[in-house]
């Protein structure tokens, strides 16, 4: 058995949801691990430090015993910037800030953030994209459809996109400290006006 199937079996039928493992360098094996994914309940815990002891120790036993070879077993939670790795994610996390970075540039970029939605149809989804606000510097010169997407606050612009043409996606670290919630900023590379056509409208 492979070393992917051990962990993913394991990790699995311990009840958790295996968010991504990999080997790096030195031998050092990585899991990262979620409570089983149930799109309906936005109160799940966090992942805890008892949580990663009990599947590193159970993951040692069964490596060992099939036989696969590391040097180091590390096992965290996916962090504040959670990939989304299957289709199950994006649908899990419909209606969250995220941040994909396409395999092919479209008009000139790979990196958008927005509103993740999901489409109709397998596999399709959305990412509704937030206007820029208009520069405010004396002299500046804004184009006409900069500064109509600025006085309408209701226009929004959104790329449709499927599964093969996203290379890397994460959630959009969003802190609560206290009861305020501290948003990531909305600035990506590039510009949100900049595109029209194709996927983008």
């Amino acid at each position: 058995m492979s070393w992917q199937s051990a962990v993913e079996r394991t990790v699995v039928g311990m009840g958790y949801e295996l968010v991504d493992a990999e080997k790096g360098a030195g031998g050092l094996l990585r899991v990262y691990i979620d409570h089983g994914a149930d799109p309906s309940d936005a109160t799940q815990p966090a992942i805890t430090v008892d949580d990663c002891e009990k599947v590193t120790r159970q993951l040692q036993h069964v490596l060992e015993v099939e036989g696969c070879s590391y040097e180091r077993l590390e096992v965290s939670s996916p962090g504040l910037d959670r990939p989304l790795r299957k289709a199950a994610d994006y649908v899990r996390f419909a209606g969250e800030q995220v941040e994909i970075t396409l395999k092919e540039p479209f008009k000139g970029r790979k990196k958008y953030r927005g509103e993740l939605r999901s489409l109709e149809g397998e596999g399709a989804f959305r990412l509704v994209l937030p206007n820029e606000r208009v520069a405010a510097k004396p002299g500046a010169k804004v184009s006409a459809k900069r500064a109509a997407a600025a006085a309408d606050p209701s226009a929004e612009q959104a790329l449709d996109f499927s599964l093969d043409e996203v290379r890397e996606a994460r959630l959009v670290p969003v802190v609560d400290f206290k009861g305020r919630r501290l948003a990531a900023p909305q600035a990506a590379a590039g510009s949100n006006d900049d595109v029209e056509g194709g996927r983008i409208r």
